[in-house]
C-alpha cells in the first residue's frame, strides 16, 4: 500500500479529484512507462556496437520520458499550494533527492575514491526529481496564462538556443520537457479518459491497430536509417539535455529539430496510451510503486554500466536478455518486501524536521 501523499511522486498520481476509485488504465500506464525507462537504461551500453540495439534504443527514447512526464502532469494540481501540499513536496521529492544524491556520492567515493557532494549536478536519473519539483512549483503560475501549452512549447524550443541553460539543477531538461508536463495537465481537464474508457472493444481494437502501425513505422524508420541517425546525432536531441550549439547545430533552424522531436514524442505517447490495457492486469498494482523502481533501478544497473561487460562486440542475445532482466527488475523493486525495506529512504517522514499541519480553526466564538 502506498502512502497517502503519493500524488507528489514521479509517475505516482492519485485518483482524479472527487473520485476514490483508482483507474487501472493509469496504473498500467505508469508501470509500463517506468519499465521502458529501465529497459532504455539497461541497453544503453549496447548501442555503440550494435545497430539493432541502437534502433531499439531510439524507438524507446523517442517517447518514454515524455510519456512519463505527461502522466506525472496529468495528475498535477494547478491550484495554489497550501501548507499540506508544500509539506508533501518536501517529503515526496526534496528529501528523496537529498538522500539519494548523498548515496550516489558515497557510491562514487567507494568506486573512484573521489568524495564530492554536488547537489547542483544530479546523479544519473535524479534529474527527474529536480525537474518534477520545478514543474509542480511552476504549474499554478502557468495555469494563469491563456495559452500555457503553446507557451511551454516556445520555452522548450527557445531554451535550446541558450548555451547558458545547462544541466545544472536539471534546468535544460526541465525547460525542454515542460510541454509534456503541461500537456498531461491539460489532458486531465479534457474528456478523453472518460470517452476512451466508454468505447466498445471493437472501436478500441481499431485504434490499437492504428497505434501498432505508428510504432511499426517509427521502428522501420529507425532500423533502416540507423547510419543517418548516428551521423546526425539524433540521440542527443532526444535527451533534451544540451543546447543546439553544444550538439553541433548552431544554425537558426535547429529549434525546428526539437519541435519535430516534440511532435513525434506526442504522437508516440498517445499511441502508447492507446495500447495500455484499460482493465486490471498482473502489473496494475505495480504502477503504484514507480518511485521505488525509478530511484532503485539505477543501483541494480550500475555494475553493468560501469564494468564494461555490455560494451564492444557482444553476442546477439545480450539485447533480449537485458530487456527481460529489466522487466524482472521492475517487478522485484515494486514488490512489497523491497518497498518495506527502502520506505525510509524513498518515502521519508522526519517528524522532527517539519511542522505539523493542522486543520484551520474556526475563530468565531460559540453562538456568534
Amino acid at each position: 500500500m502506498t502512502s497517502p501523499h503519493q500524488p507528489d511522486q514521479p509517475g505516482n498520481p492519485a485518483p482524479a479529484t472527487g473520485s476514490k476509485v483508482r483507474l487501472p488504465l493509469w496504473d498500467n500506464a505508469r508501470y509500463l512507462a517506468i519499465t521502458l525507462v529501465v529497459i532504455g537504461h539497461a541497453i544503453l551500453r549496447l548501442i555503440d556496437a550494435s545497430d539493432t540495439s541502437y534502433s531499439v534504443y531510439l524507438v524507446i527514447y523517442a517517447f518514454h520520458v515524455p510519456v512519463f512526464v505527461l502522466v506525472s502532469g496529468y495528475f498535477a494540481k494547478s491550484s495554489p499550494p497550501g501548507a499540506k501540499q508544500l509539506k508533501r513536496l518536501v517529503t515526496d521529492l526534496v528529501l528523496p533527492y537529498l538522500i539519494f544524491e548523498t548515496i550516489w556520492t558515497l557510491v562514487r567515493w567507494a568506486v573512484v575514491g573521489t568524495l564530492n557532494l554536488d547537489l547542483a549536478q544530479p546523479s544519473w536519473t535524479l534529474w527527474f526529481i529536480l525537474s518534477l519539483i520545478a514543474w509542480r512549483i511552476a504549474l499554478p503560475y502557468l495555469a494563469q496564462l491563456r495559452y500555457p501549452l503553446l507557451i511551454s512549447i516556445v520555452v522548450s524550443v527557445w531554451a535550446g538556443y541558450l548555451g547558458a541553460i545547462t544541466s545544472e539543477f536539471a534546468v535544460s531538461r526541465t525547460l525542454g520537457l515542460l510541454p509534456f508536463f503541461v500537456l498531461g495537465w491539460r489532458l486531465r481537464s479534457s474528456d478523453l479518459t472518460r470517452r476512451w474508457l466508454s468505447w466498445s472493444p471493437s472501436t478500441v481494437l481499431w485504434w490499437r491497430v492504428g497505434a501498432v502501425a505508428v510504432f511499426a513505422a517509427v521502428a522501420v524508420t529507425a532500423f533502416t536509417g540507423i547510419d543517418f541517425w548516428r551521423q546526425i546525432g539524433v540521440r542527443r536531441f532526444l535527451l533534451f539535455d544540451e543546447s543546439y550549439a553544444d550538439m553541433g547545430y548552431a544554425e537558426w533552424w535547429s529549434g525546428g529539430v526539437r519541435l519535430a522531436v516534440i511532435g513525434v514524442a506526442v504522437i508516440l505517447s498517445f499511441a502508447f496510451l492507446v495500447l495500455v490495457p484499460r482493465r486490471r492486469t498482473v502489473f496494475t498494482d505495480l504502477g503504484q510503486a514507480t518511485l521505488y523502481i525509478y530511484l532503485l533501478h539505477s543501483f541494480v544497473l550500475y555494475p553493468f554500466r560501469e564494468s564494461g561487460v555490455l560494451e564492444g562486440e557482444v553476442p546477439f542475445w545480450y539485447l533480449p536478455a537485458m530487456v527481460v532482466f529489466a522487466i524482472i527488475v521492475t517487478f522485484v523493486l515494486a514488490s512489497t518486501p523491497v518497498r518495506k525495506l527502502f520506505r525510509p529512504l524513498v518515502e521519508p517522514h522526519p517528524r522532527w524536521l517539519l511542522r505539523r499541519v493542522s486543520a484551520p480553526v474556526d475563530a468565531r466564538t460559540p453562538g456568534s
